[in-house]
């Protein structure tokens, strides 16, 4: 089991874990590929952008794994930012800078993404341990 770090704000203690997976435009596999004369993959520079992102909003890249046709994310973000948001701001700027630094993926797809996701949270706490908080909160004086 891998620890994840609590985050604290002004009014809420936080652990939101999501694993986010999306696939390319007709499942092409398209993420092995590279530029002529290049050794940089587009699944290699596509992890970089991940950190990136990551980075400027605040989150945390637990892992990212790529498939020829498909992405694996697991991401620790803030509990303000919606599910449905933290997906589209890895598939947008991701599309965006891949597309500008590898114009073989503009010949090949209308768009490098499909616009379906899957995204789950990646909780770490059983219902044993919810009930055992819930309990010892009765007794608090």
């Amino acid at each position: 089991m891998v620890r994840r770090s609590v985050e604290k704000g002004a009014h809420a203690v936080h652990v939101c874990v999501y694993h986010v997976v999306w696939a390319t435009k007709y499942r092409r596999r398209v993420l092995d590929l590279s530029n002529p004369g290049s050794s940089v993959t587009v699944s290699d520079r596509l992890k970089e952008l991940v950190q990136v992102k990551a980075a400027e909003r605040g989150w945390t890249v637990r892992a990212v794994e790529t498939m020829p046709d498909h992405v694996h994310l697991v991401v620790q973000a803030d509990n303000v930012a919606p599910p449905h948001y933290i997906a589209a701001q890895f598939k947008g700027y991701t599309s965006r800078v891949l597309r500008d630094e590898f114009p073989v993926l503009v010949r090949l797809l209308p768009s490098l993404w499909t616009r379906s996701y899957f995204i789950a949270t990646a909780g770490d706490v059983s219902a044993k341990t919810i009930q055992a908080y819930v309990e010892s909160q009765r007794t608090r004086p």
